[in-house]
């Protein structure tokens, strides 16, 4: 593929992000993502053959986008366990909240609709891996004593579930910062040894 054909596939799959955004994944068509970049619909199919083919791209973008060897990496090698818990936390936090450009209703969407028959489910990997960050941040901070927990793998799983009931909730009924807080914390507060709440 060209530069200027890179650059024009780029440009389709900004704005079709901004519309599955917007309208979710069932409501939003062709012509929908042909209004918003302004170009004929010929032009949109060079690219794309339907709204799905489009959404996938869209989503392994964001996949490739999303950055969490990066986050992980900008923690310092001194950070404690709960350091690293802490900023996982806060960038889950940030996707609860983030209200532009959000793609969580059209994910659920998409992957209600288009449920794997025991094949791949990108939703369940992601979940999976997040469990599997939590599981060993809670693991390495029993270690150290930072933490107490019989069991990590299950109070990892119990973290996820919150979070993405968070975010469904964020994005349907609405839910305010102090809310999350509260809830997020919850969670965590079984982590720390009786002896440093006191």
């Amino acid at each position: 593929m060209g530069e200027k054909s890179a650059q024009k596939r780029k440009y389709i799959l900004d704005k079709a992000r901004a519309v599955f955004s917007e309208k979710g994944f069932k409501s939003v068509t062709m012509k929908d993502i042909v209004d918003a970049c302004e170009i004929s619909r010929g032009g949109l199919y060079l690219y794309f053959s339907n709204t799905e083919e489009l959404f996938l791209a869209v989503r392994l973008r964001d996949d490739m986008d999303d950055s969490e060897d990066e986050t992980m990496s900008a923690i310092p090698g001194d950070a404690s366990a709960g350091d690293m818990l802490a900023l996982f936390i806060k960038e889950q936090k940030k996707e609860i909240l983030r209200k532009k450009n959000n793609l969580t209703v059209a994910t659920y969407e998409y992957y209600s609709l288009h449920r794997a028959d025991g094949g791949e489910n990108p939703l369940k990997d992601e979940f999976d891996t997040a469990v599997r960050i939590v599981e060993r941040l809670i693991s390495n901070g029993v270690e150290s004593g930072e933490f107490y927990c019989e069991n990590p793998r299950g109070c990892a799983r119990n973290l996820m579930y919150v979070v993405e009931g968070l975010k469904i909730t964020s994005m349907t009924i609405g839910i305010t910062e102090e809310a999350i807080d509260r809830e997020l914390m919850y969670v965590l507060e079984g982590l720390v040894p009786d002896e440093l709440n006191n």
